[in-house]
């Protein structure tokens, strides 16, 4: 007999992780952590750790990393799931794209084109920022963003100014 979860085809999602307070690392692998310790989502692969320059007020400089998983979750579910791993990580939302221990952004959910103010899909300046353009080309070349194109692409057109890797710092694979 087929589960629920087996009945209904996967959907892939891009999932982006940023840090820039605290711990940064510890705080990235505890926040791909708490993705994965329900059901609803299998891990399929975790890019390579990025420093980057923030973007929006001085602040410390951010730790990035992109996750690439199959979803049997609506998309509304996973995005609530990415907030309580920030709140987890005691994230505080004072200040627009002020510092923060975790930020967990749904970057794309399938093919999913969405203007809903509460979860536009894909994310909306995506496309736009090297921080998660960069590891999620590492983690999948033939990544596209819909309505946006191919990541190789965008990522050429917006140039790595600000985005190294960082080499010697890994995520696991959640448990």
């Amino acid at each position: 007999m087929t589960s629920p979860m087996q009945a209904v085809r996967a959907t892939p999602v891009v999932l982006a992780l940023g840090s820039n307070l605290g711990y940064r690392l510890n705080n990235l692998q505890g926040g791909l952590d708490a993705l994965f310790d329900t059901g609803g989502l299998a891990f399929v692969a975790v890019s390579p750790v990025y420093e980057t320059s923030p973007v929006g007020p001085p602040q410390p400089d951010y730790l990035n990393a992109v996750v690439l998983a199959d979803c049997w979750l609506p998309a509304r579910m996973l995005l609530d799931r990415c907030h309580a791993s920030e709140a987890a990580f005691e994230r505080v939302r004072t200040e627009v794209w002020g510092p923060r221990t975790l930020d967990v952004d749904l970057i794309v959910y399938g093919d999913e084109v969405s203007n809903d103010p509460e979860l536009t899909l894909p994310h909306p300046r995506a496309h736009e920022r090297a921080f998660v353009l960069a590891p999620w080309l590492d983690v999948d070349p033939d990544g596209v963003i819909p309505g946006h194109g191919r990541v190789a692409v965008l990522l050429k057109a917006v140039g790595l100014a600000g985005v190294h890797r960082l080499n010697g710092s890994v995520l696991q694979s959640p448990v």
